[in-house]
């Protein structure tokens, strides 16, 4: 499908704006206090009228299963695929439709409809990720209706929705306590439209060595400014206290010392991260409304550690004799499988951050008729702006939490101007919506080490076209979208100053689906996918990888399923057995060219035509079957598979004997998850036991600095209390 920008303008910035019917009569008063808030799906309504793939993640589906990370929520999704790190979830990896996942950098995280990322724009790596106890819902919006938001628009964007405060009192109490060490308590109060909530969560990781404690709190209010007008403010304050390493294990560790196995007890992470936001809404007669976000954040991040990588020669002044010869490296050693002791390095180093981001976005709703044809008109700008100060220490102890200013001392600016007109028009049961985004990117880049500075600009048009097509309960959806992704700071501009010849990643996204109630108590959806890239951004040295920065042409294809049945709202009973599906099928992740290296042109290491690319497996499901009684007793049993995967791009399929753990097909796994619940109907209070990974299954995860394990079998039990 073609079509010229000029003509998608014509579309958009139709006589539909000039014929909005709208009067001018203030809202009903029931409105007034009507939650400002930017949803990406919203209510089933709502979502009936997107022209793509759209998925919710209820309260309900969170708070049954016990979720204990953001991952295994996500999981329940179809079409996403999140890759386990330390085992706490606490920096996902994200990747939507086969795109790698590595840091999620190639997805759109909001919360409540704000950038969630430090920097959207400059470095869209996740090193910080609030815990899914936070969040309500999670929306999950993919295809052309992603445009009106951004920077990301190619495989979807992620809205985390906080909880509404409730106008009467209320308070709640949750403790959880299992295996590992793992402890989560949580408390909530609330009134007077404002709920504070505050939540402690510790325990250990995947790896020995590897524990981790953090708070978070938050405080949400709804405010009513008169008639027609509404104001949601927020404010958060998270702290991250862990004993986290980065690398991974060597084949040898691995074969030697099991998949816990983890040296590194010097390694620390600490994290902090204040929010601020107000969302106003102003209800400009009974057809129009305007809504206004304005957001901050300041996030810090130490990592102190000795090793990066499996293939890290920081401690390589360490030589240990061994029965099997003598004057290994500390780097050797660990290739060769033998025990090393991290105290004998006499050095540790840090990467000191700290991030700054704040903007303004304004976004106005038309509902029109346009010759007798119904449609709304979604309209906004977004000014954005993010400062990064990176600093990079070699400290002179293995404990070391401080060091000589030696390896990086940077300063990275964006300022970021975009806009978007979304134009849906309905004739009968047929809908079309076209949409235009405009970004506009500025990065500037200053090397203190040196001096050295440079600039860059970045501008792209954003076409999409999407459309919906109403049978009965069936909707028929449809959407074409030029993928958008921008390049980060460090990649445009080198440390010297000088330009990369790097432009944003160019891809048309296709899909073709339906989604359907037939049923009550019973949902689907299914969709047709393919991502067509003329220029995808390999992930390079994100999360310490070692693959240079390269582009090339790939082709991503596939379908999905999501589907959910409650029998017991079908035939009216008691009893509710349940079931739910989350597929994905990705027969094609293709390299459609080798990846070219943007230093020098030539291949990346393994990289040629017709190979898949890493890290999309062909398959993922999640499937729950449970029983639930209105007595107050649920019980369910899920099962989640990930299909076999590459770590390479040259797809090496047996791993090297004696390798660093960086390369070798990741093998397919199946884990359980188990829940049961009681609720004390007169009391209000739950109880729960819960199983994650129930037949104690141990699995490869990631390789990207080594091997990475899944999390081992976790036993949890707890109770929740409201009055």
């Amino acid at each position: 499908m073609k079509m010229s920008v000029a003509s998608l303008a014509f579309v958009l910035l139709s006589p539909s704006m000039a014929l909005a019917q709208a009067e001018d009569t203030a809202p009903p008063a029931e409105t007034a206090t009507r939650m400002p808030v930017i949803e990406v799906v919203g209510t089933p309504d709502e979502q009936k009228k997107l022209p793509g793939s759209a998925q919710v993640l209820s309260a309900e589906t969170l708070e049954s299963s016990h979720v204990m990370t953001t991952n295994e929520a996500l999981r329940k999704a179809a079409g996403v695929n999140v890759r386990d790190e330390e085992g706490l979830g606490l920096r996902p990896n994200i990747g939507i439709r086969g795109l790698n996942p590595t840091r999620s950098t190639k997805v759109l995280l909001l919360e409540d409809g704000i950038p969630l990322a430090y920097a959207p724009y400059g470095d869209n790596a996740s090193y910080y990720h609030p815990p899914v106890e936070r969040f309500d819902r999670i929306e999950i919006l993919k295809g052309a209706g992603q445009n009106i938001y951004g920077p990301q628009s190619v495989g979807g964007v992620i809205n985390y929705i906080t909880p509404a405060p409730p106008q009467a009192f209320c308070a709640g109490l949750s403790l959880a306590s299992g295996s590992r060490d793992y402890f989560n308590g949580r408390g909530t109060i609330g009134g007077a439209g404002m709920r504070l909530d505050y939540m402690r969560k510790q325990g250990d990781a995947a790896r020995d060595n590897n524990d981790s404690d953090l708070d978070d709190l938050n405080f949400k209010g709804v405010f009513a400014l008169g008639a027609g007008q509404a104001l949601t403010a927020r404010a958060s304050h998270y702290r991250e206290d862990s004993n986290l390493s980065y690398s991974g294990l060597t084949e040898a560790e691995y074969r030697n010392f099991g998949s816990q196995y983890n040296p590194f007890d010097n390694d620390a992470f600490e994290a902090h991260r204040e929010g601020l936001s107000l969302t106003h809404r102003i209800d400009l007669g009974t057809e129009r409304t305007l809504t206004t976000n304005l957001y901050g954040s300041a996030f810090k991040r130490h990592w102190w550690r000795q090793s990066s990588t499996t293939t890290d020669g920081q401690c390589d002044s360490v030589t240990y004799d061994t029965s099997a010869g003598s004057g290994r490296t500390f780097q050797q050693a660990r290739l060769d499988g033998f025990a090393v002791n991290p105290d004998d390095c006499a050095a540790n180093i840090g990467n000191l951050r700290q991030y700054y981001h704040y903007g303004v976005e304004p976004r106005l709703r038309i509902r029109h008729g346009l010759f007798g044809a119904g449609g709304e008109l979604d309209a906004g700008v977004r000014a954005h702006f993010e400062q990064q100060d990176r600093l990079g220490k070699t400290g002179a102890a293995f404990d070391a939490r401080d060091g000589a200013l030696d390896r990086e001392d940077n300063e990275r600016r964006n300022q970021a101007y975009s806009a978007f007109v979304q134009n849906r028009v309905v004739a009968g049961d047929l809908a079309v919506t076209p949409a235009l985004r405009l970004e506009h990117v500025r990065y500037e880049r200053t090397n203190r080490l040196t001096g050295a500075s440079g600039q860059e600009v970045l501008a792209e048009l954003v076409p999409s076209l999407g459309a919906t097509y109403d049978v009965g309960a069936t909707t028929l959806f449809a959407s074409v979208l030029r993928g958008f992704a921008p390049p980060a700071t460090a990649d445009l501009i080198n440390n010297s100053g000088g330009s990369v010849n790097l432009d944003a990643e160019e891809s048309w996204n296709y899909e073709l689906g339906l989604r359907a109630g037939p049923a009550t108590g019973v949902t689907f959806e299914g969709a047709a996918f393919l991502n067509d890239f003329k220029r995808q951004i390999a992930v390079g040295s994100i999360a310490g990888g070692s693959t240079p920065l390269a582009t090339g042409e790939t082709l991503y294809a596939g379908a999905e399923i999501a589907a959910q049945a409650e029998f017991g709202r079908f035939f009216a009973i008691g009893h509710t057995p349940f079931a739910t599906l989350a597929w994905t099928w990705l027969p094609t992740a293709d390299q459609e060219t080798a990846l070219l290296r943007v230093d020098n042109g030539t291949p990346v290491t393994g990289s040629v035509a017709g190979n898949r690319l890493p890290y999309a497996p062909e398959h993922l499901l999640t499937s729950t079957v449970g029983y639930r009684h209105n007595g107050g007793f649920e019980a369910q049993l899920e099962a989640v598979y990930v299909g076999r995967q590459y770590s390479d791009f040259a797809n090496t399929e047996v791993a090297p004997t004696g390798g660093n753990g960086q390369t070798g097909a990741l093998a397919s796994h199946t884990i359980w998850n188990a829940a049961l619940n009681y609720r004390f109907l007169r009391s209000g209070m739950g109880v729960f036991l819960v199983a994650k990974n129930l037949g104690g299954k141990d699995y490869i995860v990631d390789r990207t600095r080594g091997i990475l394990p899944g999390i081992p079998r976790l036993v949890q039990a707890g109770f929740d209390f409201e009055f």
